[in-house]
């Protein structure tokens, strides 16, 4: 009996890792647009922020790490779910958790002029390329609104507006995130 559970549990971690090679750059790069820093640098500007609100040295790593733990305590009762999309499905929760906690550091990069919720909506519809219905089903909001926000943000990276001009930072602030279903857990 042990040994069929340790030779399951073998499979398991083999696949896993498996998974991880194949789409951990991948989902690198993601965490590090939404938290604005190269992965292994300090965000623009060169403040630290606080680590324990998700911004600073590594918060991509950070933020992958948490979303790839989080994917794996689940992976076995993912049957037949894509193992990529529940890792991005994590990793944006858990972005949408620490971004804009009093005290954190603003995200540097090129998108720094966004908002939080703007910057969720033009990563997943431009870099990785999901449909609007798509994106409204990940983070809760209705079509319309996801198509609204995609285009402010580009607008405002066309224009390189300040951020102070942008509407719809209020809304972040105010919490929107959490009565959304997606969010899960504490």
């Amino acid at each position: 009996m042990r040994e069929r559970r340790a030779a399951r549990e073998r499979r398991r971690a083999h696949e896993f890792e498996e998974f991880v090679a194949g789409a951990g750059g991948r989902l690198l790069h993601v965490a590090a647009l939404l938290t604005g820093e190269a992965p292994g640098r300090t965000p623009a500007g060169g403040t630290s922020g606080d680590p324990a609100a998700g911004h600073g040295p590594e918060a991509a790593a950070r933020l992958l790490t948490a979303a790839l733990a989080a994917t794996y305590a689940a992976w076995d009762g993912l049957r037949g779910e894509d193992p990529y999309d529940r890792a991005r499905q994590e990793l944006v929760t858990r972005y949408a958790r620490t971004a804009r906690r009093p005290g954190s550091a603003d995200p540097g990069g090129v998108l720094a002029p966004l908002a939080p919720q703007e910057r969720l909506v033009l990563v997943l519809r431009l870099a990785e390329g999901l449909a609007e219905e798509q994106t409204a089903a990940l983070l809760g909001l209705p079509v319309e609104r996801v198509r609204t926000l995609c285009t402010r943000a580009v607008d405002t990276l066309r224009r390189g507006a300040p951020r102070a001009a942008r509407a719809g930072a209020a809304t972040w602030r105010a919490g929107w995130w959490r009565t959304r279903p997606w969010r899960a857990g504490p």
